[in-house]
């Protein structure tokens, strides 16, 4: 099975405050119903109020990110499923719970991860 990412930016996101009580009852039912399915890895909203941080390999740390990754902000899913099609479905019922559209990507086989 292929695992996908299924991602969103924040700026998608145009709820009313109001509303946002019940885009999160939503979003977390489409979770505990892929978890249910037994295809749910991970996901979760990145945290805009952290800034990034680049570590290189001697572990030295500078704030920042690389400039092509600046905005990467949002929610993010990753699903194992069987097919393409599986992850459309699977990506249409996170834009519903979260009222707006949802990229899919499909991550490289791997067999270590």
């Amino acid at each position: 099975m292929t695992k996908y990412l299924i991602s969103f930016p924040s700026g998608a996101m145009d709820v009313p405050p109001e509303e946002m009580p019940a885009v999160a009852d939503a979003a977390h039912a489409v979770v505990r119903e892929a978890k249910a399915a037994g295809v749910w890895v991970f996901g979760g909203g990145i945290d805009e109020d952290v800034p990034p941080m680049l570590v290189a390999a001697d572990g030295s740390a500078t704030p920042g990110t690389y400039p092509e990754t600046a905005r990467i902000e949002g929610g993010y899913s990753v699903l194992e499923l069987p097919s393409a099609e599986a992850a459309r479905e699977w990506a249409a019922k996170i834009a519903a719970a979260c009222r707006c559209a949802q990229e899919v990507r499909a991550f490289q086989y791997d067999p270590e991860s």
